[in-house]
């Protein structure tokens, strides 16, 4: 089993500092409404950050292992949340932009469909908690 250990510091009102296993840092805040000074991220943004992160890194693992000539991965993610509290994710969409020098769609897909369903845990932990999550893609 793996073990990690991170930091969170509160540095006042809403904001608070996290620190990785590796030292790199990230400020998370809340919006003026919730007190906070809008510096930050947010916590649920940095969950779907932290998805399009995971998926992100298989697909250009997978693509560069076929020797696609990858030039760009970028993703766009647009989520919806419930209504009442805990505000969760309902569904999450994530558009994978890529530019490669050869890479078919067949190929795309299919690196995608990899790691959304089966290599990424952040999806899997997400999806097991009833978050629906879809995907697509737009080769430029």
């Amino acid at each position: 089993m793996s073990k990690q250990k991170l930091n969170l510091k509160w540095c006042g009102k809403r904001q608070f500092l996290g620190t990785g296993s590796n030292g790199q840092t990230v400020t998370l805040d809340g919006p003026l409404s919730a007190g906070g000074e809008n510096q930050g991220i947010r916590p649920m943004e940095m969950v779907l950050l932290g998805l399009a992160g995971c998926s992100a890194f298989d697909v250009v693992s997978i693509l560069e292992k076929k020797r696609s000539g990858l030039v760009q991965c970028d993703v766009d993610i647009d989520a919806e949340r419930a209504d009442a509290t805990p505000a969760v994710f309902t569904k999450i969409h994530l558009k994978f932009i890529v530019s490669a020098e050869k890479v078919s769609e067949k190929a795309l897909t299919q690196a995608i469909c990899l790691s959304v369903d089966k290599y990424c845990s952040v999806a899997a932990m997400l999806m097991s908690g009833g978050v629906e999550i879809s995907h697509s893609f737009e080769i430029v």
